[in-house]
């Protein structure tokens, strides 16, 4: 008896692997959920809906996008922690996901355990501009003009912890230079502002700031990201124009439960990456002076964790403090 007890104990277990293995084989069978941490409008959202609807249609089943605003994103990312890690509750999730662990003392999941990295999906360079009618003509001016009075110049960004607030401390912590940082709610009013001249520079992201670059209201003292825009290949890094080293950009990416089988994690990362690489989605993507990565999920997790530790330090010589 006790043998063929254990017998069918086996063919249990057996059959519990098998189902899960067809299971995510066949993933999905029914609606998949995808929680946008940001407004509808944004670069997150249209990333997000783009992809939503390349992958109805290699699914075959919908993908039902969900705004969830607030909180740095930690609002949707709560969501998806505590949700069960079968794949069919899922967040796109911007920079900031990897430094809110400095920025809020009490997160409601730990950042890492309670995440499954999906695929790193695609990033973007921020840029430092000035007005047309500014003195300052390179990015050689900017530092000359720090540096002969520090604390004199403000650059304005759009709040604590975004990747254009990161981008001015992380040139302030290279470059050695003081320089004040004013936080807006939004891209528009920060361009209002620099082209009113109420502030002398900016940090601000291609998709809110290139209709004045091409129409010639606005200059480019230099890209963040250590290679050009393929959008504005004219434009300097700022590497290239005077801080060597410098690179950063805002990036997204997609986050599933903790826990989630690794097979099923695999399959939904290469399924992003088959619609990433569609062309209406790479021109949309392109649209928005995105390149497209569409990682797998080790090097999304390796990623992730590289930001964590590269940010830590400028963060604490910054004093960026939220909630």
């Amino acid at each position: 008896m006790r043998r063929i007890f254990g017998i069918f104990a086996t063919l249990a277990v057996l059959l519990v692997l098998v189902s899960t293995a067809v299971a995510e084989q066949n993933f999905p069978t029914k609606p998949v959920r995808l929680l946008i941490p940001y407004a509808a409008g944004g670069a997150v959202d249209i990333l997000g809906r783009t992809l939503g609807d390349e992958l109805s249609k290699k699914w075959g089943q919908p993908v039902i996008i969900e705004n969830r605003t607030g909180a740095g994103g930690t609002i949707a990312s709560q969501v998806v922690a505590k949700s069960e890690p079968d794949g069919y509750t899922l967040v796109i999730i911007a920079s900031g996901h990897a430094i809110n662990p400095y920025l809020y003392t009490k997160l409601p999941y730990d950042t890492f355990k309670d995440f499954t990295p999906i695929s790193l999906l695609g990033s973007s360079p921020n840029m430092m501009l000035v007005a047309a009618n500014s003195p300052f003509n390179t990015l050689g001016d900017v530092l000359t003009a720090a540096r002969a009075k520090p604390g004199s110049l403000s650059y304005g960004m759009s709040g604590i912890g975004t990747s254009t607030h990161l981008a001015g401390e992380l040139f302030k912590y290279m470059a050695k230079v003081n320089i004040t940082a004013v936080s807006y709610k939004g891209g528009a009013p920060i361009i209002n502002d620099l082209l009113g001249g109420h502030i002398p520079l900016s940090f601000n992201n291609i998709p809110e700031s290139i209709g004045q670059i091409r129409s010639g209201s606005l200059r480019v003292l230099g890209v963040t990201t250590a290679k050009r825009s393929a959008v504005l290949p004219d434009s300097p890094t700022i590497a290239e124009a005077g801080v060597s080293g410098y690179d950063t950009a805002v990036w997204w990416g997609m986050l599933g439960p903790g826990g989630m089988p690794e097979n099923l994690a695999a399959k939904i990362s290469k399924d992003c990456a088959d619609a990433l690489h569609a062309p209406v989605v790479k021109q949309r993507l392109d649209n928005l002076g995105a390149a497209v990565i569409g990682t797998t999920v080790a090097e999304f997790d390796k990623f992730i964790r590289a930001e964590y530790q590269k940010w830590g330090p400028i963060i604490k010589a910054a004093g960026i403090k939220g909630s």
